[in-house]
């Protein structure tokens, strides 16, 4: 039987938990065991650019990670997953897995949810970098989602409303300057800061200089196999 008779699980832990893009049944606060959450991708799309990049979020291996597990209808499924392969896939350095997630609140249930996960060896894939290096990257990112600040101080502000402490993304806040973030923070302050970080950010050389853009092609065949299904 196919996956698409039943219902989905998805797992956000970034930008899924402020701005999922899709329809779904519930939301529930929810835990994966043996990845962890961290800047670890080189973004040159939605926060960066090729010439300039910035930093987004994965799922690295080891550690535990809360979020977001979001239950879409079966109807929706093809629908979905063709969306967030699109948003998600667009050269290819996450991986598309179903991992057991625990559903945290009320009776202990575990479920398998399509999860995004860093492809560690796609070229932008950064690894741990140093927080003084990430905050750097994320000062002057700037993509067709906005400014890479926005997407930490989203980060941090959706974590907060559910109740969950990411120790490491506040200590990297800290490092960005305490105007960066502020508990509750965001709107219209936050953004002008951000475009104030990117302005100066553009007078200075990039942080790093990207590996051999033309290897992405490579890891594109998940986001070619998901447009096929879809056709059929």
């Amino acid at each position: 039987m196919s996956r698409a008779a039943h219902d989905l699980w998805v797992f956000g832990y970034g930008s899924l938990m402020w701005r999922p893009g899709f329809a779904y049944e519930e939301a529930q606060h929810a835990r994966v065991t043996g990845y962890r959450r961290c800047f670890c991708i080189y973004s040159v799309h939605h926060r960066g650019t090729p010439e300039r990049p910035g930093m987004v979020l994965g799922l690295d291996r080891g550690g535990a990670c809360e979020g977001i597990a979001y239950r879409v209808a079966a109807a929706n499924v093809a629908e979905t997953t063709r969306y967030l392969s699109a948003r998600e896939q667009i050269n290819g350095v996450y991986r598309d897995v179903h991992v057991p997630v625990e559903l945290i609140k009320g009776p202990h249930r575990e479920v398998q949810a399509l999860a995004f996960v860093a492809e560690r060896a796609h070229p932008n894939y950064a690894g741990r970098l140093a927080l003084a290096l990430q905050a750097r990257l994320i000062r002057g990112g700037q993509g067709v989602s906005g400014a890479n600040l926005d997407y930490l101080v989203n980060t941090l502000r959706h974590l907060a409303e559910v109740g969950i402490r990411e120790r490491e993304l506040e200590r990297l806040a800290t490092v960005m300057g305490g105007h960066a973030w502020r508990r509750g923070g965001g709107g219209p302050r936050t953004s002008a800061c951000a475009a104030a970080m990117v302005r100066a950010a553009s007078t200075r050389p990039p942080a790093v200089q990207l590996r051999d853009r033309n290897q992405h092609s490579r890891f594109l065949y998940r986001l070619r196999l998901t447009r096929q299904a879809g056709q059929r």
